[in-house]
């Protein structure tokens, strides 16, 4: 099933535009293809640093224990049963 589109206009200097092109070209793919892709890498990156400032965030309002006695007992188990 093909998603409805709606057709936008962009301004890209001489450069962008004959870079983009020779991409398009090599690849068999057209302009506006190469263009979703970069939006969807781009809007998926955003989506992971605010996944990541996220993160960041919760640390710093609850920084963890010095040191987990759980975590530090399954390390420690972990690395004993190693073959080594």
């Amino acid at each position: 099933m093909a998603l409805a589109r709606r057709q936008t206009l962009i301004q890209l200097d001489d450069a962008r535009l004959a870079a983009l092109d020779e991409r398009a070209s090599a690849s068999g793919r057209s302009r506006s293809d190469l263009v979703r892709e970069a939006i969807d890498l781009l809007l998926g990156t955003g989506n992971a640093a605010a996944i990541d400032a996220a993160i960041v965030e919760g640390y710093e309002r609850v920084p963890p224990a010095e040191r987990d006695p759980w975590a530090f007992r399954g390390a420690v188990a972990a690395i004993k049963a190693e073959p080594w």
